[in-house]
């Protein structure tokens, strides 16, 4: 049936994330999963240290396996009153385990706060989102690598200041995306890989934990906080922090930035991808374009235009994650609430410019009759470096300077081919002859080291994938 909620999110003005893997890995239940776990953990990891009957364990392991008992939105409407999902959702967990085994009901949420819960359960949906993400950017650089092979001596116009340069080749431009890619697989990889868990207790002590344990009997130990920390870190697959971070948000500015980055980096391939795919350029074109409501004759780059509108949403949510660095005592008011849609929606973004970054690169249509249809159409200009460097040695750099410039504006002014328009110079002319000048404009005799650089950078290999949580 459609949803009559009005309220809910179904992502109608976010067609770039809309139906993405990552999409439902960071929805409103992908959270309360993750809540759900890092709360079992907790109690799992109390149990190991013998802090906890192992029966409770497995009692609240299997209440938090239950994710379908759990209303979401209910949770989410009870939060307002403590101001986060995790004091409702408690609730919700402790009459679960209840109902199997009382005594057990009273080890859910032990010793813990809720930021400990809300923040482990954000690292576990960042993690599982970056696999998908770091997934989809292998595809991409595979994608693109391929490209760049095929196509290393592929002729296309240089562009600078939106102006013909110099040759180049698309090979070294694929590969260029591709270095970018990688960058950005390097620092979601070791983001992931450094996602920790959270817990501090009430105010980073780990004081309650000691305060149980004592009342149950056991010594007094100070070694209890680092033993427990390691012991949930190991429950939940996350890295073990070496301290509690409640207010100390390097993890968070960190994915943050990463992600901003990532899409970036994407965003920096969809620009080109725009531009080069234009009517009038036309090298480049996606391999299944969108259609136009008012144009049949349409082929629009709806990935490469999901991609930038991605990348330019990134830094200002980044900009948040940041800001949120400056939070104040042990416990922050506002800072740590305010990272909480801003991260998911960075997630989010990203996760979706990956995916169609990744379709975009292996559906790409290269053209390369139209590049070199380009490359002309400066009639030669395109290679006057070449000529300046040449001519300086045989009449000097400023003669060659002047002869250039005056034969520039004539094959501009006058249609006229640029080694056509310099033997009209009688010092070019009389310097050169006329086989040798056509030689010096052909663009495909000046790529410099294009080739051998293409062949550099295909020899980088990917990051290696973390094992999913």
């Amino acid at each position: 049936m459609p949803s009559t909620d009005p309220a809910e999110d179904l992502g109608l003005l976010a067609p770039g994330q809309a139906g993405s893997p990552v999409e439902a890995a960071t929805g409103d239940a992908a959270y309360v999963r993750a809540m759900l776990d890092a709360e079992a953990a907790l109690t799992r990891a109390q149990a190991a240290l013998g802090l906890a009957p192992a029966e409770a364990a497995q009692a609240v392991t299997a209440a938090a396996a239950r994710t379908d008992r759990y209303d979401v939105r209910d949770l989410a409407l009870r939060a307002r009153s403590g101001g986060n999902p995790v004091i409702p959702l408690v609730a919700d967990l402790t009459a679960a385990v209840a109902e199997h085994d009382s005594r057990a009901a009273a080890q859910v949420h032990r010793g813990a706060t809720s930021q400990d819960i809300l923040d482990t359960a954000a690292m576990l949906v960042a993690a599982r989102a970056l696999d998908i993400v770091l997934a989809d950017l292998a595809r991409t650089a595979d994608a693109l690598a391929r490209l760049a092979a095929e196509h290393r001596d592929t002729l296309v116009a240089g562009r600078t200041l939106t102006q013909h340069a110099v040759p180049t080749t698309f090979g070294l431009k694929a590969a260029g995306w591709r270095s970018l890619v990688l960058d950005a697989q390097d620092r979601l990889a070791a983001v992931r890989t450094a996602l920790p868990a959270q817990l501090g207790g009430a105010a980073g002590t780990l004081a309650a934990f000691h305060a149980f344990a004592e009342a149950d009997g056991a010594p007094a130990d100070a070694r209890l906080g680092p033993a427990l920390l390691a012991a949930y870190a190991a429950e939940t697959g996350l890295a073990e922090p070496a301290l509690p971070w409640h207010t100390l948000r390097t993890p968070v500015a960190d994915l943050g930035g990463a992600l901003a980055f990532t899409a970036g980096a994407l965003g920096k391939l969809a620009a080109d991808v725009l531009l080069l795919s234009r009517t009038e350029t036309a090298e480049l074109s996606e391999g299944s374009g969108g259609g136009s409501s008012a144009m049949p004759h349409k082929a629009n780059p709806v990935r490469a235009t999901l991609i930038a509108a991605a990348a330019r949403q990134l830094p200002a949510l980044a900009s948040v994650l940041y800001g949120s660095l400056a939070a104040e005592d042990e416990r922050p008011a506002g800072a740590w609430h305010a990272e909480w849609q801003p991260l998911r929606l960075a997630l989010r973004l990203t996760g979706g410019a990956a995916r169609d970054a990744a379709e975009l690169a292996e559906g790409l249509r290269v053209h390369p009759h139209r590049m070199r249809d380009n490359l002309d159409a400066t009639e030669g200009l395109i290679v006057s470096e070449r000529l300046a460097a040449v001519l300086a040695a045989l009449i000097g750099r400023d003669e060659a300077r002047q002869a250039l410039s005056r034969a520039s504006r004539r094959a501009v002014e006058q249609g006229m081919e640029l080694d056509e328009a310099l033997l009209e110079e009688p010092a070019v002319a009389g310097a050169l002859p006329e086989d040798r000048l056509r030689e010096l404009t052909d663009p495909t005799h000046y790529t410099g080291s294009a080739g051998a650089l293409v062949d550099r950078a295909l020899r980088r290999p990917g990051a290696a994938l973390p094992q999913p949580i």
